[in-house]
């Protein structure tokens, strides 16, 4: 899929510091429909805290996001609810309730977020949200029984089952065998395939990035210092890309 010059998420001269740690120190963005953007960077730098200023969990200390016409920073109550329900947040950990089956797990935020659905839309929607993740089978299981890479695209599941026109993916291929990373990395970009959705990748792991990144953007002393494809971003013979690459790169 090609992307639009449409962009969905504007950032400008964002910065956050927590005490004497300026983690943010004005970052420029913009990130269009329908785009897999990278975000790249070693442990610290920032990249958890970039996404959880984009859907108003952390406040920035100066600058603006723009998401979907919407500044984050200014969103309350009801209006900050409605906003998160188009931002889909898959979390590196999974966040699934251990004391839930799967169904009850894939459930929840359709009862919580979406009134007066039936019994049949709520059995339909769970259907659908696992056959796109290849896990139909483990519906009636619980999470304790299934792997680390099942656990994850459950996770993803859970959290395109509303249908979310952005989404945020936090370190995706954490702790996962590489068979699995492959599996996750497919996962992603058939989840932009299948529901249109532009996507920010949050990882240190380069061969998820470039596997589903149209673009990088590298975090480098709290700026995004290099932005482009991932050869582009490591054509630069910038030391600090080069000794990332070195490491943390496998061919």
């Amino acid at each position: 899929m090609t992307p639009s010059t449409e962009p969905v998420i504007t950032i400008r001269g964002l910065c956050k510091s927590f005490g004497d740690l300026h983690v943010l120190q004005g970052v420029d963005l913009d990130v269009f429909r329908s785009e897999n953007v990278v975000v790249l960077g070693r442990s610290g730098t920032g990249k958890s805290v970039l996404i959880k200023i984009m859907v108003g969990l952390l406040k920035p200390d100066a600058g603006s996001v723009v998401v979907l016409s919407q500044a984050v920073d200014q969103l309350r109550g009801r209006d900050l609810d409605a906003f998160r329900r188009q931002v889909g947040f898959s979390f590196q950990s999974s966040a699934l309730y251990d004391s839930m089956s799967i169904r009850e797990n894939l459930e929840f935020p359709l009862v919580r977020n979406i009134r007066n659905l039936s019994r049949a839309d709520i059995d339909r929607a769970v259907e659908e949200a696992l056959d796109d993740v290849g896990l139909s089978q483990t519906i009636n299981q619980m999470p304790s029984e299934l792997s680390g890479g099942q656990r994850k695209r459950i996770g993803i599941a859970r959290t395109m089952i509303l249908k979310p026109e952005i989404m945020l993916y936090d370190e995706p291929t954490a702790g996962l065998d590489p068979i699995t990373c492959i599996e996750i990395n497919n996962l992603i970009n058939e989840v932009r395939e299948r529901y249109k959705a532009t996507s920010i990748i949050i990882t240190h792991d380069l061969t998820c990035a470039k596997a589903t990144g149209d673009r990088v953007a590298m975090l480098l002393d709290g700026k995004f210092e290099r932005v482009g494809t991932f050869d582009e971003v490591f054509a630069d013979p910038d030391e600090r890309v080069q000794q990332f690459y070195n490491y943390n790169f496998v061919n």
